[in-house]
């Protein structure tokens, strides 16, 4: 039956007609069969085409366009800034694959790279501070003056005050640091006040004990190191003790712990007045025994001295007084945070300002080797100072060379220098001999007094010189005692400039206002000079801070001995003619005070007659001459 089958009609007409077989119809058959129908195809097409196309295995990848460096970098920096989002969004991004991407980034003009040395500093800054500590605090801070701290000053005092706060009994090493900082870069000083104050005064408003104590813990021992004035921590135990509460007055002992020694030998008169207030609030105040107990053990500190709190330890007096710098800081003031120097900006002149600060930090560091110095070191270099002293002392210089080249540096840095702040940096780094100092002060005054017309350039530069430290303050202060009483020597022009320095000086408190007590204005005492720098200070003080502060300061109690010169009470004509003389330059209302004592003033009493003698004629040679002509 298998061979009928096979030779039957029906199988050769099936293959007859192309039709497939039953067992033919699996899947492999029929892909099989339409490969090679497509193979076919393809031959055909060739053949009628006459055109060669190769195979799938001859078929190479084209080679890839080679890309340029901007367009690498372009590449790179869109797929940072995508991380970057992804990563604020809360994706994890693997740190090598960040890495990576950072490395390609070259381009110092773009957003991208300075983001990334942002954050690069931010990092430096914050691991440098978190490592400091008492043994190893003169090798970190040159290391933090490597860092950019111009740039960087919002990140180190967040980083600092964060630090502080999370470890308050590190205090006085964060102190010293801030207090090397401030040294050479006074601006990150002020600002980590700034900070502080505003810190303290949200605290105190919000009654968050945690933040009043960090805050005046660190403003404490910045007072101390003479970062911050004495003033400012007067007027923060005097609003502690106004209104005593357990928690302010518990913040207030402390404070005064700190601060109290330093306190009663810089400003004993506020010292003094804390210290009644205390005396008070133990005595009437209804708070708690825990916290009249801390007021004794802080009276009975008192008593002892401050023995176990110094102001300073010994190991982290670390800057000399002449380098001080203090700022004043009111509380009540108006203050700039600068918040927006904690976030990344981007910056134009970016690789401008890098190159400024390389030569900051060369000429940091340079003077800064001290820090980093050993004992030995510094015997050295003493010894070495000895033998430099003894060579000197063997040749004199009496033709005043070194003092006329003295001069001329400091005449041509100021006149080399673009603003204020850089002059005032520059003449900071001048070599002053010693007992040269006052030449500094001289030499300001004398060329702001060469120029056509006053520069205010050369006021702000004396201002920020006298509010560096108290030696400068008195150095300008002698140097107005000095001027007022030459001021004859000088041309009217040259005259008007140095009137228009002082009022510049006083006006802003840089100097102290006793100096007018070297004035003493009457007829016999003045000058055509001196009246006229008279005039011009005081229109000029007027001008800078308004007529009704000029008046609130001359009537201020503290000061009324040194205005005795200017507004006189000892006899009525030197009375009016300093009424007449305020009148005339237009100041009358100064001498409101002066016209009400004139007033009062008791009328002198008449001459007694003399005492008629026995050999004299009490009438005189008339009343004689009349007498004779009577007995003829």
């Amino acid at each position: 039956m298998a061979s009928a089958e096979v030779g039957s009609p029906r199988i050769e007409r099936r293959e007859r007609d192309g039709e497939p077989a039953p067992e033919e119809r699996d899947d492999g058959e029929r892909r099989h069969r339409r490969d090679d129908e497509r193979h076919r195809d393809r031959d055909r097409e060739r053949d009628r085409t006459d055109s060669y196309r190769p195979a799938r295995q001859e078929k190479r990848r084209p080679t890839p366009p080679v890309k340029t460096e901007e367009e690498k970098q372009a590449i790179a920096k869109a797929e940072y800034e995508k991380l970057l989002s992804m990563r604020s969004g809360g994706t994890y991004i693997p740190p090598a694959r960040l890495r990576a991407l950072q490395a390609q980034i070259t381009d110092k003009s773009s957003k991208e790279y300075q983001r990334l040395m942002w954050e690069a500093l931010k990092k430096s800054i914050n691991g440098l501070i978190n490592k400091v500590n008492y043994s190893n605090i003169k090798h970190i801070v040159p290391e933090l003056f490597g860092e950019n701290l111009i740039k960087g000053r919002g990140l180190f005092c967040r980083s600092i005050m964060k630090a502080q706060a999370a470890s308050l009994p590190f205090t006085p090493v964060f102190a010293a640091m801030a207090a090397i900082v401030n040294t050479k870069l006074p601006a990150v000083g002020e600002l980590l006040v700034k900070r502080l104050v505003i810190s303290f005064r949200k605290g105190f408003k919000r009654s968050d004990k945690a933040v009043c104590v960090s805050s005046t813990t660190f403003l404490a021992h910045l007072i101390n190191h003479q970062v911050a004035h004495e003033r400012l921590a007067g007027q923060m135990l005097l609003l502690l003790l106004h209104k005593p509460t357990d928690d302010s007055v518990e913040i207030a002992v402390n404070f005064m712990r700190e601060v109290g020694q330093h306190l009663q030998d810089m400003q004993p008169a506020i010292a003094l007045a804390v210290w009644d207030q205390l005396r008070n609030v133990l005595h009437e105040a209804d708070i708690d025994k825990r916290v009249q107990y801390m007021i004794e053990v802080l009276f009975q500190v008192r008593k002892d001295d401050f023995k176990d709190n110094p102001p300073i330890k010994e190991e982290l007096d670390l800057v000399e007084e002449e380098d001080q710098i203090t700022h004043m800081v009111d509380l009540d003031g108006d203050i700039d945070v600068q918040d927006g120097l904690n976030i990344f900006k981007y910056d134009p002149q970016w690789e401008e300002h890098e190159e400024a600060y390389k030569k900051l930090k060369a000429e940091i560091l340079g003077e800064g080797s001290d820090y980093e110095d050993d004992d030995d070191d510094e015997d050295e270099s003493s010894e070495e100072e000895e033998n430099e002293e003894e060579k000197a002392m063997e040749i004199k210089d009496q033709s005043n060379t070194d003092l006329v080249n003295l001069r001329r540096t400091i005449y041509l840095t100021v006149m080399s220098s673009i603003d204020p702040e850089e002059a005032v940096h520059k003449l900071l780094r001048v070599n002053l001999p010693p007992g040269q100092e006052p030449e500094l002060p001289s030499m300001i005054v004398e060329i702001c007094s060469q120029e056509k017309t006053f520069s205010k350039f050369h006021g702000l530069i004396g201002e920020r010189f006298a509010k560096l430290n108290r030696l400068w303050t008195s150095l300008f202060e002698d140097s107005f005692a000095d001027y007022y009483n030459k001021i004859h020597r000088y041309e009217t022009n040259r005259l008007r400039n140095v009137a228009r320095f002082f009022a510049h000086l006083l006006a802003t408190d840089a100097i102290g206002w006793h100096v007018l007590s070297v004035i003493h204005l009457n007829e016999e005492e003045t000058t055509s000079s001196s009246r006229i720098f008279i005039k011009i200070l005081f229109q000029d003080i007027a001008e800078e801070i308004g007529m009704a502060k000029l008046q609130a300061r001359m009537k201020d109690e503290i000061l009324q001995p040194s205005f005795l010169g200017l507004f006189p009470r000892d006899n009525a004509r030197n009375i009016r003619f300093s009424i007449n003389y305020f009148t005339s330059i237009g100041m009358g209302a100064l001498t409101e005070a002066s016209r009400e004592y004139l007033q009062n003033m008791p009328k002198p009493a008449l001459p007694a007659p003399a005492a008629a003698d026995s050999d004299s004629d009490p009438k005189g040679p008339e009343s004689s001459q009349s007498q004779r002509h009577t007995t003829s």
